[in-house]
């Protein structure tokens, strides 16, 4: 399929450069959507416990790539995530691998917000979930549109999210000083 491409596209796929060019997009496009084989649920299944604990808990500046399902070109940026805890909470390092699950099937972002939220309330059914999304997309920056430095800032919020006060402290918060460098 991809020497089917390099041909389409004019090229020679044997000249010296690219006779290995199908294989090494092959294994890219493997790899860049891995999230397929992977079950988003069974990750926060693995590290859920018990905590009394009902203050806000956020994850930020975990780093996003993911393909445009539209163009198959890449958007990337950082998540963040938040949530309030109704007696369980989630291994942190297991936020970042959910995004990951779901950023590398190919994606429009607003679902890919989505997805993160209804993932976490489902898994552990917080007081609620919030959720914040800053990307770059190339398929707006290298054709189409070409426009460098626009982004693209979603959100999805559930349950007590959707309360001023709650949204406000969490974007408050994920805008805040020192911007991911938690005072260090």
């Amino acid at each position: 399929m991809y020497r089917e491409i390099l041909t389409r596209l004019g090229e020679d796929p044997k000249r010296d450069g690219l006779v290995r060019t199908p294989e090494r997009v092959e294994k890219s496009m493997a790899f860049l959507t891995k999230g397929y084989q992977e079950d988003p649920a069974k990750i926060l299944r693995g590290a859920l416990f018990d905590v009394d604990y009902d203050e806000m808990v956020i994850v930020k500046d975990i780093e996003m790539f993911s393909l445009c399902e539209h163009h198959m070109l890449p958007f990337i940026g950082k998540v963040h995530v938040a949530y309030i805890p109704n007696g369980k909470v989630i291994g942190l390092s297991k936020i970042p691998r959910l995004v990951e699950v779901f950023a590398r099937r190919l994606q429009v972002q607003e679902r890919l917000t989505r997805q993160i939220a209804d993932t976490i309330q489902e898994a552990i059914n917080p007081q609620g979930v919030g959720v914040v999304i800053e990307a770059r997309h190339l398929c707006m920056m290298m054709r189409g549109i070409e426009k460098q430095h626009s982004s693209t800032v979603t959100s999805a919020m559930v349950g007590c999210f959707q309360k001023k006060e709650t949204r406000s402290e969490f974007l408050s918060l994920v805008r805040g000083a020192n911007n991911g460098n938690a005072g260090l």
